[in-house]
């Protein structure tokens, strides 16, 4: 289950932005990015990220995943088809002259964070 091993990259990748910028407030929110081709299978990531939550900075946190779909280019015709899964051909025209765009990221895209950053000057009243 290589979605372990994700999840915990993701729970450290939190805690680098956050020591980054200066932010010490509860995280309530976490967004990723995973295409639709990575090979990721999002209900196991989210079972890990809900076991390896308590404890750490994402303990609480909602996990929100973004699964875009990729785009099969092709060469001969020129059509650009968004596609679920991987495919050898055009959807098109048939030709396999094509290059895929694309649903193959795992990007960690926000982190909502409760509070105020510690870098930040005091509001005024």
């Amino acid at each position: 289950m290589h979605e372990l091993a994700i999840a915990e990259a993701v729970i450290e990748q939190v805690q680098r932005e956050l020591n980054r910028a200066g932010q010490r407030g509860r995280v309530h929110r976490v967004e990723l990015s995973i295409g639709r081709l990575s090979g990721v299978n999002c209900d196991s990531l989210r079972f890990a990220f809900d076991l390896l939550a308590p404890g750490t900075i994402v303990e609480g946190a909602a996990l929100h995943i973004n699964q875009p779909a990729a785009t099969c280019v092709c060469s001969a015709c020129g059509k650009r088809t968004a596609i679920e899964e991987l495919v050898v051909a055009c959807p098109a025209c048939a030709s396999e002259e094509i290059s895929i765009e694309g649903g193959r990221d795992l990007l960690l895209q926000s982190v909502d964070v409760e509070g105020p950053c510690e870098s930040s000057p005091p509001r005024k009243s």
